[in-house]
């Protein structure tokens, strides 16, 4: 089987060199150090996957997402950021990213992220129904990051069937009424992860920071 390629996109050497140590040995990882090249490389060669700077020198991270959106080839892309510009999956979802990457970084937590996305787009390619609570979940995610909401949330029932005691679920479908406006809706549902799962994390992160925030829906 073929190696996937990857694109890293950032003008920090040291950031370049860790990446590709930590991934050269599974994919094949190119490099560039600002948006106007990455963007010329990807009309050359499919890369199923891009690890983006949001500070890059002339056109930055944020520009460069938006292209690789608005041409749609179908590339996934995780943000780096040491700037505390993402702080969270939701804001990354609104960017129009798959997931953030932020500075400093260990190699597992890369190889980690880096699996989980390619993972999704492997779904997304074989076009193909998930068979497993895994899977249903990772559809979900790829559904929510190309903002077809009602689809990620019939996968995400599916995964509730087989799993009731997950709080995963739960957690994507606050995402998906954050995303929506629906801020009390969110909330009840990172409410019930943690209720599930008083330690599972990203819950226990949107929950706060969705404190304060006005919502669309009515009290």
């Amino acid at each position: 089987m073929d190696k996937k390629r990857i694109l890293i996109v950032d003008d920090e050497k040291n950031i370049r060199m860790n990446l590709e140590k930590a991934l050269s040995e599974k994919y094949e990882v190119d490099s560039t150090i600002n948006g106007e090249e990455a963007l010329k490389m990807l009309d050359d060669q499919h890369y199923p996957l891009v690890l983006l700077d949001l500070k890059l020198p002339g056109k930055d991270g944020i520009e460069v997402l938006r292209e690789i959106n608005e041409i749609d080839y179908k590339t996934k892309v995780i943000i780096i950021t040491g700037f505390g510009s993402v702080d969270s999956a939701v804001e990354t979802l609104k960017l129009g990213a798959t997931d953030y990457l932020r500075k400093p970084f260990k190699p597992e937590e890369i190889r980690n992220k880096v699996e989980k996305v390619l993972s999704r787009y492997n779904l997304e390619e074989q076009d193909s129904e998930p068979e497993n609570f895994n899977e249903m979940i990772e559809m979900a995610r790829a559904k929510i990051n190309n903002k077809e909401f009602e689809d990620a949330e019939e996968y995400l029932n599916k995964a509730l069937s087989l799993d009731t005691e997950s709080p995963i679920p739960f957690n994507l479908l606050g995402i998906i009424h954050e995303m929506n406006g629906e801020i009390n809706k969110a909330q009840k549902k990172y409410r019930a992860a943690l209720s599930l799962d008083p330690s599972y994390t990203p819950a226990d992160k949107n929950l706060s920071r969705t404190v304060g925030i006005s919502s669309d829906e009515e009290e």
